[in-house]
């Protein structure tokens, strides 16, 4: 099989595909459902039966029947009793505040409340209530029970898988900024070797956009048009990005042997910039044929894209190498603004042996287990191999196909992906 995409490294590299995928811009565009952040800050339980609130006191609501959780935003203005009134006409609706935060700014103060409400009240009645109460710049959609986690648990959490795999930072982001679009890009473009624009070490805040200096000296852009980020928010998630580069590149060590149906032994394991040398022999090694449908380019820049491919900063990269430690194949899964990417190549002697859809399989579990709702591949209408592999899956398929460029999006929110044992030594590849 020959198992090629494009090659599947953030949007400098779609240069060459622009006027070929121009079609398929507002499509990508499409956005996912992650929320911003909640957190835990002593929302009062109901009062005991025949217990008096105190003067300070509101008495929470007993929300009974068919509940739904909601997430809202809204500013207040810096002053004795505004949240007062907000937090008492809520308490008229029979809404239940699980939890709120406060972002303190020059301006007023943007508090973030977690809410159950009885099922028949809208969000639209919810936000009417907050807006005649004095609440402005009001945002609300629906939560739930991954919200109840409280900020400091939810953040120690992030931090610790970001200090486990530096692939893990990009999501990291997102979970902790809600539904946002997050694009890194390299010092330099890769292909050409062109310095690119730079941020200061502490970082830009620019209302809905904030922009990190990468660990590797790139750029870290994090956008979120539908809602500004507050001076916390852009704390929060510079200092993710200061953990990451303290640590410096990690992978997770770990290493899955395979049997293909001829009785040959491969491994499958992470890879990272220490496999450069490697892969670049195994392109060395590959027909043109099989460098040009993977990158969609001049075979002469296939080894540029190699560096920022094997970096984590930009998603995961799979390989499997013999028993003798030659690597053949290589997968990529890549984190392409909201979107997710898979990319894939194999050697031309170890094609149509089941390594493609091995790597495949693998990748598209790891998307499922990051919280992705769909995974896409760009490659050539002439790609038989890459079509049957995808196929393969069993998961809703989406075509769109252009002037020979074929974009195939799996779908994984809907059908399950079936897990690939960890640790495994002996399995049949088919």
């Amino acid at each position: 099989m020959s198992d090629v995409t494009r090659a599947g490294n953030g949007r400098p590299m779609h240069h060459r595909l622009r006027s070929a995928t121009a079609g398929f811009r507002g499509w990508w565009e499409r956005r996912h459902g992650h929320a911003p952040p909640t957190n835990d800050t002593d929302a009062r339980p109901p009062l005991a039966e025949g217990q008096q609130a105190g003067p300070s006191e509101t008495v929470a609501p007993v929300v009974t029947g068919a509940t739904l959780m909601w997430r809202m935003r809204t500013t207040v203005k810096d002053a004795p009793g505004s949240l007062a009134a907000l937090c008492t006409a809520l308490a008229e609706l029979r809404v239940d505040i699980l939890s709120l935060q406060t972002h303190p700014l020059a301006e007023g103060t943007v508090d973030e409340f977690l809410l159950r409400a009885p099922e028949e009240l809208s969000a639209a009645e919810i936000a009417r209530a907050v807006s005649a109460s004095g609440g402005t710049g009001i945002w609300i959609e629906r939560g739930d029970a991954h919200d109840l986690v409280d900020a400091p648990t939810r953040i120690l959490g992030l931090a610790t898988r970001t200090a486990l795999d530096a692939a893990e930072l990009p999501l990291a982001l997102r979970q902790l900024l809600g539904r946002c679009t997050i694009r890194s890009l390299p010092a330099t473009a890769p292909g050409s070797g062109r310095a690119q624009e730079s941020v200061p070490v502490e970082g830009v805040l620019e209302d809905t956009v904030m922009r990190l200096r990468a660990p590797e000296g790139g750029v870290i852009t994090v956008e979120r048009p539908y809602l500004p980020f507050t001076p916390t928010e852009f704390a929060r998630a510079r200092a993710l990005v200061e953990l990451d580069a303290r640590l410096g590149p990690r992978i997770p060590r770990s290493e899955d042997v395979l049997t293909l149906p001829e009785g040959n032994d491969i491994t499958v394991r992470r890879a990272d910039a220490g496999d450069l040398r490697a892969a670049k022999a195994m392109h060395a090694r590959c027909s043109s044929r099989t460098l040009t449908m993977r990158y969609h380019g001049p075979v002469g820049d296939a080894d540029r894209y190699l560096t920022h491919l094997l970096s984590p900063s930009f998603g995961r990269t799979l390989a499997v190498q013999t028993a003798s430690g030659r690597l053949v194949g290589l997968g990529h899964l890549l984190w392409d603004g909201d979107e997710t990417e898979i990319a894939l190549i194999v050697e031309d002697e170890w094609q149509r042996r089941g390594i493609g859809g091995e790597l495949l399989r693998r990748l598209v579990e790891m998307a499922a287990g990051t919280g992705c709702e769909s995974v896409y591949v760009v490659t050539q209408a002439s790609n038989t191999g890459m079509v049957a592999a995808m196929r393969g899956l069993e998961l809703p398929l989406d075509y769109q196909i252009e002037e020979g460029t074929l974009v195939i999006t799996a779908r994984l929110s809907e059908v399950g992906v079936a897990e690939v044992g960890e640790g495994r030594r002996h399995v049949a590849v088919s």
